[in-house]
This record gives C-alpha cells, structure tokens and sequence, in this order.
C-alpha cells in the first residue's frame, strides 16, 4: 500500500508536465503555388517567411517551374507565409512549424487574378537545446570516455536507463530489447538473443539510440524498446579516414582463490584492438569502408555455488572459464545519388568471432573434504556473419516526401566444438559434441513518408523469411553423462508479413501520434522424430500492436506526454532449442518447442524541462505481460542435477519512476545524473518441465522493488584535456525463482587531443575499485543454491587515434 501510495503521488506530480526527448531544430518547409482559376502552376511567384512577433524577414524564395518550392533551415515556431505575383492577388496566411517533422509540406495554396500590393509575413522561431525524435535519446560513444575501448555491450553500462545482466540489455529493469544495427535487425545481434554485443568493438560505432516507445514502423518485438546502434559512416568530400589502436588489460588481481585440484585462472588479460576507418566522396558518389579487430583474453566466468538439497546434501562448487576472444568485422558500401531526386546505397558487414573457452568446474562435498567430481571442457566456437543490405530512395518533388525501397540479407553461422574430461574417484571419461546452426533472414520492405500541413502519414509493408537449421552430434566417451538421445537435427522456420500505417499531427500547443502495426506469424519448428523428450510444434497468429502518443507544450520549455503501445516477444530459437547445454555440468540449461509469444501492453507518462544549460526528463511507466517467458529450474527426484528450462509464466508487470537530469555547470564541469526506481512482479503459477522427465513446478508471486542509480560526471580542461568518471549503483531485483543482489562500480576515463585536433590520446579503467561482484539466490522445488560469480569487471585502457 506504501508503494502504491508513493507511485500515485508521483503520478499527480508528473501529470503537471511531461515531455519526449526528441525535437528538430531545422524545418524544411515547402508547397506549390497555382492559379485559383484554371488551377494552373505559377512559376516564379515569390515566396515570403515572416516572423509573427516582429515581422522580420526570415527567409524567401521564388517557385519552379511547376510552381513549387522548398525553404530549408526554419527553426520551429509561428510565422506568416506571404506569396506575390505580378498579376495576381497577394496572400497571406499563418504558418505554424512544428518540432516533430523535419519537413513541412503545405496544402496547394491559391492565388486570384486580382494585382494586389503584396503584404508581410511573419514567424516566431525558438531553438530547441535537444534534438531527439519524440522519446528517442541518442548518446554519442564518443563521449562516453570511461568505456572507449571496450565492447558495444561495455559503452552501453554507463548509459541512462539501461544496465547489463547476465550478458543482456536491459531498459528499465527488462530485457526484452530488440537490438538493431544501423535501423536493421541481424543475426549479430541476435533476434532477442543480443549474442554478439560484447564483442562489438566500440570503435566501429558512432552513437547509439535509445526509444522506449516505438511507433508502429518498427518491428512489434522488444516490449522494453529498441536500442539501435549507429555505425560510423564519413560522408565528408575528398579522402579521408581515421585509425585507431587500443591496448589494455584485466584481471589484475585474483579477488577469489580457486577451488583445490584445477587449473590457474587468467590473470593480467592482454587486450588489442585496431581499427581503421576510410571515406572517399567526389560529386554523387560516397565510398565508405570501416574495420576493427578486438582481441581479447577474459575470465569470462568464475562462479562459486553452494547447493543445498532437501535431503540435507550440499554440494559446492566453481565454475571457471577462462576465454580468448578474436572478432574481426568489416563494413564497406558506396552510395550512389543517380540525380537529385533518387539515391541507391549498398553495404555489406562480414564479421568473424573465434573463441577458445578453457573451462574447470570442480564439484566438492558440503565441508569441502572430498571432490565428488572434476568437469573440465575445451570450447572451440567460430562465429561467421556476412550482411548484405541495398536501400533505394526517390524523393519526389515536395521536400521530405520520400518513399524507400530496402533489401537486407543476413548469414549467421555457429560452429561449435566441445570437448570434455569428466573425472570421477575410480573413472575419467571424455566426450564430445558438435553443433553446427545457419541462421539466414531476408527482409523486404516499402516505406513510405509524406508531409503535411500539421505533421505527417508514414505506412509501409515488410515481409521477413528466416531459417535456422542446427545439427548437434554427441560423441560418448567411457561413462558418459551425455544425454545421447537429446541430439539430432531440428529446423527453426518464421515468416512474417507486416503492414503499417502511422500519422502524426502538431500544432502550437498539441503534439500526436497515432499508429497500427498488423503483422502475420507462422512459425513451425521442426524437431528430430528420434529426439527423446520433444516433438515438432509450432503456432501462428494475426495480431494488431497499435502505439499512440499525445503531447501538451505546457510552454516553450515544458512538455507533457502519455504513451501508449502494445508489443509481443516471441520466443528466440535459442530459446526453444531442443539440446541440453553443458557449459555447466550440473545446471543444465535446456529449450523448449512449446514457448509462445509473450504479448505487452505498455503506458508512461513523461514529463520534460529545459534550459539553456540542461534538461529534466522523467517518465512514470507501467507494462503488464501476459505468457511471461522467464527460465524454470527444477530437478529430476533422485538425481541432484538441475534443469533451467524456458517456460510461459503467466501475468508479470513492471512498473516505475525513470527522471533524468543533465546540467551544464560551467564551462569546465558538467553531469548526468539517472534515477530508476520500479516495481517487479511476477504473478503466481504452474508449469510442467518435460526434460528429461516430466515433472511440475509451481511458484508463489514474487514481487520486489529494485532501481539503479548512475552519475556521469564530465570535466573539460584547457588544452584539450577532457575527464570522465561513473559511478553506477544497481539494487537487488528479482530473477526466475529468486532474487539478484546489489552490484556497484566506477568507471573513470581521461583523453587528450592532440596534433592539432586531429589526434586523440586516452587512459581509462572499468570497475576501479573491483567492486562488481553477481550475487544469487535460487530457491527452487527440492532445493536452493547461492552463487557468487567474481568474473572479470576491473580492465584498463591506452589507445590513440588519428583523423586525416
């Protein structure tokens, strides 16, 4: 009741006020001009922008030869529009420019054969100090000086509102993110997976673009928001380029000694990443080509686990892996402007992730005086990626009405290798399994954009195809603990057409956007008729997934809004995958063919102020899932091994408080400071695990007020000095059968330009005072564990760069 009661004072405070993040400085306005009475286009008639307050010229034109024309750069506001032809009447008309659009088309304006002294018109201009598209926050990597260096996944910790966890993004607490590059899902990034973001250099990237709220454009998946991660792309004139080098290191102390009889855990982890960015642009052509090589050696885990049983057994253990990691990923494309009014750009990504995982996991008895068991592995993993993208548009003769034709063709190969050596008291076996998974998606799609008076209509189809076949061979050594039967082949298959339509509307004090995305699912997964537990599924579904947004200017500076939208996250094929994995021998994680889609209906409400040194931004959100896809452990009775299945949960909901404020202090100090504080739960229910054995598992509610906190504090010295450092707090919070524990970290950063600007030089280290330390409680049926995982965190970073 104390929450409830909070979150609706909260709610009355926010309703005073709330905003998006995003605003367009610059308008392009344009028209066409014609004779009232026979409709006819007057060309070279002169066209007038006035301001409303003084009735300052603003800017002018005169029309082509079809009557039209186009004036660019007017900042938002109110003005009057005049237009004058010898011959004819002069008119004047109110002409409001708006901050939603980046272009303004008006309605055919009318002028009588009547010769009339043309008369002035007006506007009042106003400068937004921030530009982002409704609620979309667009964060610079560049200036993210802590964390240049590192992984996409690494420069995204310190970003407001999101925070990392096992891996995965999360925004406001939820990691259902769709990921995309350059507005693209891929098989990089994976299809709600998010596999291959820590390996991403961050050298390769140009900033990176957060929306909570998409519009019904994008695709209906990721009910937490989209993150889109924006490549660098030079279109400067001439040749030109950047080249980088950066070197690091981690893991600089042991901070927890390993269990007796296994291999060392890496220490002083060399790191490497070169990179190199080249441009060529001379009149309508634009040839582009980035690449980046980041190696690195990680303790990518080391997790310590005490198991408690029912029947009093306690096993512990720990689970070391230590991991070399070499991705290379190159972009190269060219874009053609075949005239003034069509454009065609093709690029294509290929990316190679090799992987080396030596890992020990040794498993002891409750006072630690016996090894029960030692599983050590090889893990040999290559990743290949190739992306093949081709976009045409045609602008038609009214500024920014544009239609956009794309194709984008992704491969996603996953070959991995496992080797094991299983040592028990009186045997030692070794095994062996092989996985081979092609991912292939082609997308098509057709978008189409025209302004008008008081906003815009934005509609458009898609069509998606997307196959994965994957095969897992066992190989059974002496006393295998493989499950034999548990292999094969199975084949993933997704096809989805998508229509949507989506229109925006602006005037001088109210913002809206009202959208409809309907889209057609089959999928059908097609498993192994050999395989032990599971049989092919599959389902198929027709859903709306409407999104509305309406806005108030409380004043120029001050901005309420409400969304509203509705989201679906279907299950990943990793997530429905048939064959167990044993990177932990004894918590063995498992897929599952019978997931479905989980639907989301999301509300904010948000609230935005201003000035001319900083911004208040805060939201109070609210979603409600039904089909909650969370992973269920339980265990098989007589065996002390536990299975973490994907199942449908039921009803869970997220609700909370996001504020933002960032402020310019003096020329020398700035920060950013990010509160989110919400309420997870997730409603009681029964499932049934099959694997390997059917059995049930139900859950009482789990409910748990959880947040972060994060202060970015940003210094720039004289002589191109510039400082960073970042403190993140992130509270305990519920996980699938028991909870999460507080983690804390600094990060801290320091660059200098040099060479005249062309040259840059930085020093920084990730988690300085090794603070960051995953804490667990598991609680499930029959049994409970704790695990305390002391995995690499603590890294420090040189590196230099050099524009020409």
């Amino acid at each position: 009741m104390r929450f409830n009661k909070k979150i609706s004072i909260s709610f009355i405070f926010l309703l005073l006020g709330v905003v998006s993040f995003a605003q367009t400085t610059s308008v392009t306005i344009s028209g066409i001009i014609k004779n009232k009475a026979d409709k006819s286009a007057i060309a070279y008639a002169n066209v007038v922008v006035k301001s409303e307050k003084d009735n300052a010229f603003v800017a002018g034109t005169v029309t082509n030869d079809e009557g039209r024309f186009s004036i660019a750069n007017i900042k938002p506001g109110n003005y009057h529009l005049e237009i004058s032809f010898i011959g004819f009447e002069n008119k004047e008309q109110p002409l409001f420019v708006g901050s939603l659009s980046a272009f303004l088309d008006i309605p055919a304006i009318e002028l009588d054969e009547i010769a009339m002294t043309l008369e002035s018109v007006v506007i009042t201009g106003e400068r937004s100090d921030i530009s982002n598209k409704l609620d979309k926050k667009t964060y610079s990597v560049a200036d993210n000086i802590s964390q240049s260096g590192g992984s996409v996944l690494q420069s995204m910790q310190n970003l407001p509102g999101v925070t990392v966890q096992d891996g995965k993004v999360q925004l406001r607490g939820n990691d259902k993110v769709t990921v995309l590059i350059d507005g693209k899902q891929t098989a990089l990034t994976g299809f709600g997976s998010q596999t291959g973001l820590d390996n991403i250099p961050s050298s390769a990237i140009d900033k990176i673009e957060i929306v909570n709220n998409p519009s019904s454009k994008y695709d209906a998946n990721g009910n937490a928001g989209i993150i889109n991660i924006v490549m660098k792309k030079n279109k400067q004139e001439g040749f030109n380029g950047k080249v980088g080098f950066t070197s690091g290191t981690g893991s600089l102390w042991v901070r927890k000694e390993n269990l007796p009889t296994i291999r060392p855990q890496y220490v002083f982890t060399p790191k490497a990443n070169p990179s190199l960015s080249l441009n060529y642009r001379k009149e309508n052509i634009n040839i582009f080509i980035q690449a980046d090589n980041l190696y690195t050696e990680t303790l990518n885990k080391n997790e310590f686990v005490t198991r408690t049983y029912d029947d009093g057994t306690v096993i512990n253990s720990q689970l070391k892996r230590n991991r070399d990691t070499n991705f290379f990923t190159t972009k190269a494309g060219i874009d053609w402007a075949i005239d003034g009014q069509n454009t065609l750009t093709v690029s294509g990504m290929y990316g190679n992730e090799k992987i080396i995982d030596r890992g020990d996991q040794p498993f002891f008895n409750g006072n630690m005086s016996q090894r029960l068991r030692l599983w050590q592995f090889l893990e040999d993993e290559l990743k290949t990626t190739a992306m093949a993208t081709a976009a045409y548009q045609h602008k038609f003769k009214e500024a920014g009405h544009l239609l956009n034709v794309g194709f984008n063709y992704t491969f996603h190969r996953e070959d991995e290798q496992y080797f094991y050596d299983n040592y028990l008291p009186t045997s030692t076996g070794t095994d062996a399994f092989k996985l081979l998974s092609d991912e292939q998606v082609y997308d098509f799609n057709i978008d189409y954009i025209k302004p008008l008076k008081y906003g815009r209509i934005e509609t458009g189809v898609k069509l998606r195809n997307r196959s994965i076949p994957t095969n897992m061979q066992f190989k059974p050594g002496v006393n295998s603990v493989l499950d034999m039967d548990a292999g094969g082949w199975a084949n993933y298959k997704e096809l989805i057409p998508a229509v949507y339509g989506n229109y925006v509307f602006e005037n001088e004090k109210w913002e809206a956007e009202l959208g409809l995305r309907m889209e057609y699912v089959r999928i059908k997964y097609d498993v192994n008729p050999d395989h032990s537990t599971y049989k092919s599924d599959g389902y198929n579904y027709t859903q709306p997934f409407p999104n509305m947004r309406l806005a108030y200017k409380l004043n120029d500076n001050n901005k309420l809004s409400v969304f509203y939208n509705r989201r679906v996250d279907r299950p990943n094929e990793v997530d429905i995958r048939i064959f167990p994995k044993y990177d932990d021998a004894e918590i063995i994680k498992v897929g599952n063919p019978a997931l479905r889609p989980q639907y989301t209906n999301s509300v904010e409400l948000g609230y935005k102020n201003s000035w001319s040194n900083g911004y208040f931004y805060s939201a109070l959100y609210h979603r409600f899932a039904n089909g909650t896809i969370t992973r269920i452990s339980s265990i098989v009775p007589g065996n002390t091994l536990i299975y973490a299945i994907f199942q449908n949960a039921g009803r869970s909901y997220n609700t909370g408080i996001e504020a933002i404020l960032n402020q310019k202090v003096s020329d020398v100090y700035s920060f950013n400071v990010n509160g989110n504080i919400y309420r997870n739960q997730i409603d009681a229910f029964t499932v049934q695990n099959l694997y390997p054995r059917p059995n049930t598992f139900s859950a009482e509610k789990q409910t748990a007020i959880s947040g972060n906190l994060k202060l970015n504090n940003t210094f720039r010295f004289a002589k191109g000095w510039d400082a960073q450092m970042t403190a993140v707090y992130l509270a305990p919070d519920i996980i699938p059968q028991g909870k999460i524990l507080s983690r804390f970290s600094i990060d801290a950063g320091l660059k200098k330009s040099v060479q005249k600007g062309k040259g840059e030089i930085f020093l920084n280290a990730t988690d300085l005072l090794n603070t960051m330390v995953i804490k667990r409680k598991i609680d499930g049926a029959g049994f409970g564990y704790t695990a305390n995982d002391y995995y690499e965190t603590q890294v420090i970073r040189l590196g230099y760069s050099y524009k020409f």
